[in-house]
């Protein structure tokens, strides 16, 4: 692939010319589109999170967190509804890809549901810390019922790691 601003060489998939910054006209444009098959309801997250090319567990969590705090659900579920409504489904056959780094509770660091574990995971951090920010947060707004009903919601969205099936050889 060539720039064809500078003639220079490209590499393959390059969205700017890393010489003279312009863009390259190769780039396909994204449409939102709704994927209920890869999708938990009606498939809007997977649709938001191809879009934006992140991670589908991380729009789901964003959705919810934006429906409770400034609507009390309704905001959210009435927003959801809508996008159900208006945003076209894709073809039969095609699904979303993301290559990127996922948020999954975590099988080995877990203290009750491996939802602190695999933020911890994720953000490459310590899960103490992400432990003692869960709880300070949920006690200090004088939200522990919220603490922990957020919780549950995390643990229901976030999915666990696929565990890693190694072959075992037999004795001969």
């Amino acid at each position: 692939m060539v720039c064809r601003s500078c003639t220079k060489e490209l590499e393959e998939g390059s969205a700017f010319c890393r010489f003279c910054g312009a863009a390259v006209d190769e780039r396909k444009t994204l449409s939102l589109k709704r994927f209920p098959d890869d999708g938990k309801i009606a498939g809007v997250c997977a649709g938001v999170a191809h879009y934006l090319n992140t991670d589908v567990t991380l729009v789901r969590l964003g959705w919810v967190v934006l429906s409770i705090v400034p609507g009390v659900l309704i905001g959210g579920l009435l927003a959801y509804i809508v996008a159900w409504l208006f945003v076209p489904e894709a073809a039969t056959g095609e699904h979303p890809h993301y290559s990127g780094k996922r948020l999954v509770r975590s099988t080995t660091n877990r203290t009750v549901g491996g939802v602190c574990g695999g933020i911890a995971e994720y953000l490459a951090v310590d899960s103490t810390i992400v432990r003692v920010l869960w709880v300070v947060l949920s006690i200090y707004p004088g939200a522990l019922i919220g603490g922990a009903l957020a919780y549950l919601i995390a643990w229901a969205i976030i999915p666990t790691t696929q565990p890693v099936l190694t072959a075992v050889s037999s004795p001969a």
